[in-house]
């Protein structure tokens, strides 16, 4: 963890835009597996981290804005623990690391919510989005889950949004340890991508790697020859020569903070010409999105210019057609590239998301737009120095949505469908980076990851 006195700045900032009431946040638990004693891998809700530091199940906080109050509520270790972790710090000892001088057993954090409802004061937190979390909720404040869940503090999530996202030099220093890591990560897979090698192979030593440097993964790892499915958590099939792979893998650092990087690799370490063809305009697409960042862009903007470059390169390789601004108000494009162009980047892959992306990349006066694609955009509002946001465009030929597009001739004066037919079983291709939005512009994390044709097709047949 920092130094306390982060954790007690960040607190009095919250403290003063809220001025007033009561904020609780509630530490997440361990959950079973499969029965009590066998947890999955614990980890810690990012807002009890950003505030609080520390990073054990079992424990609640809740600052007095009215009287300038804070304590920590949890449970020291006993001796029947002890038997099973060893040695462990008090809850005094802990809650003195991070700057908070009252502290109290767990059972007493109802009667003092109780008593704060008693008098009328308002309680703030953050929405749940754990079962264990809602349940608890409920009960400490007497409301159906559904009601914890809708009670969820709207000036809280604006305020922790607010602060959470303008990145600390520290945090950006974790989230580039976490890169580093993440680099060697990509390096092995580029390099052990060979035919007759398994996905499985490939997803679980990167995964070894993280975590012999004191990393978890970021997110789970997503290593596949089916990069058409986005988010393919699947790890079964054998590389074949010729084949493209998605990799979008990343460590998170022992603070927990994340990095996010795709790289598409070919299978025998050479791009056919097809595959060179559509790989090139990915890569265009991302260096000219990199290249517009600078604060005040609206990342939406981003987005539209990133929609334009893959849609002018689909025209060169005869896949669309028409006016390319036309086909891109059309949603034509779309079809190939269905998702948005990044996100936030911090203590979370999808930094925040679980306060809700409408509150972390939108605005009252810049709204999500309901149609394919740009729905799907995390991110849209003016960017602001010391934002961390990732770039990934991407190119994507989904059998099942090609079909339904076609029998429902959907953008059919702009899209080639009959030349589509040939690419019906290429993938995808995608290429992310991380980056950090500077006063004079915008910065690229980390030491660079190889991603030029040429660099990559050297690490893949090496």
């Amino acid at each position: 963890m920092f130094q306390a006195d982060v954790y007690m700045e960040r607190r009095k900032t919250l403290m003063e835009r809220l001025e007033s009431d009561l904020i609780l946040f509630l530490g997440n638990e361990e959950s079973p597996m499969n029965y009590g004693a066998n947890p999955y891998p614990f980890r810690q809700d990012s807002s009890f981290l950003y505030y609080f530091g520390l990073d054990d199940p079992g424990l609640a906080a809740l600052i007095d804005a009215d009287e300038d109050r804070i304590c920590l509520f949890g449970d020291d270790p006993t001796v029947d623990d002890l038997v099973w972790t060893g040695p462990r710090p008090s809850l005094a000892e802990r809650a003195q690391s991070v700057g908070v001088s009252e502290t109290a057993p767990a059972t007493h954090l109802a009667e003092r919510l109780e008593s704060a409802r008693r008098r009328q004061r308002r309680i703030h937190y953050l929405p749940p989005y754990r079962a264990e979390t809602i349940s608890r909720l409920s009960r400490l404040l007497h409301v159906s889950e559904e009601e914890a869940i809708q009670g969820a503090s709207e000036s809280l999530i604006l305020a922790a949004v607010a602060q959470r996202s303008i990145k600390e030099r520290r945090e950006i220093e974790q989230m580039e340890t976490a890169h580093s890591v993440t680099r060697d990560m990509h390096l092995m897979a580029m390099k052990r991508s060979v035919p007759g090698a398994h996905e499985r192979e490939i997803a679980g030593a990167m995964e070894g790697l993280a975590r012999s440097r004191g990393c978890a993964l970021a997110f789970p790892t997503i290593f596949t020859k089916h990069g058409e499915t986005l988010h393919n958590p699947w790890h079964v099939n054998v590389l074949q020569a010729g084949d493209l792979v998605i990799n979008d893998s990343a460590a998170e650092s022992p603070e927990h903070y994340a990095s996010d990087i795709t790289r598409t690799i070919p299978v025998g370490g050479v791009f056919n010409s097809r595959q060179k063809a559509i790989y090139s305009i990915v890569l265009q697409t991302q260096l000219n999105a990199i290249d517009a960042i600078r604060p005040g862009v609206e990342y939406r903007e981003i987005h539209y210019l990133a929609c334009l470059t893959l849609a002018r390169g689909l025209q060169d390789e005869g896949l669309l057609q028409g006016r390319t601004i036309n086909a891109v108000e059309a949603g034509a494009h779309t079809l190939f590239f269905p998702h948005g162009v990044g996100h936030m980047l911090g203590l979370d892959a999808h930094d925040m998301e679980n306060l809700g992306e409408d509150y972390v990349g939108y605005t009252p006066s810049i709204q999500r737009r309901s149609d394919f694609g740009w729905k799907s955009l995390r991110l849209a509002k003016a960017l602001e120095t010391g934002y961390v946001v990732t770039v990934e465009p991407g190119l994507y030929f989904i059998p099942a949505l090609i079909d339904q597009w076609r029998a429902e001739n959907r953008c059919g004066e702009f899209i080639c469908y009959d030349r589509l037919e040939e690419y019906r079983h290429f993938g995808g291709v995608r290429i992310e980076d991380d980056v950090e939005v500077t006063d004079n512009g915008h910065r690229v994390l980390g030491t660079p990851i190889p991603k030029t044709i040429e660099e990559v097709e050297a690490l893949a047949s090496a």
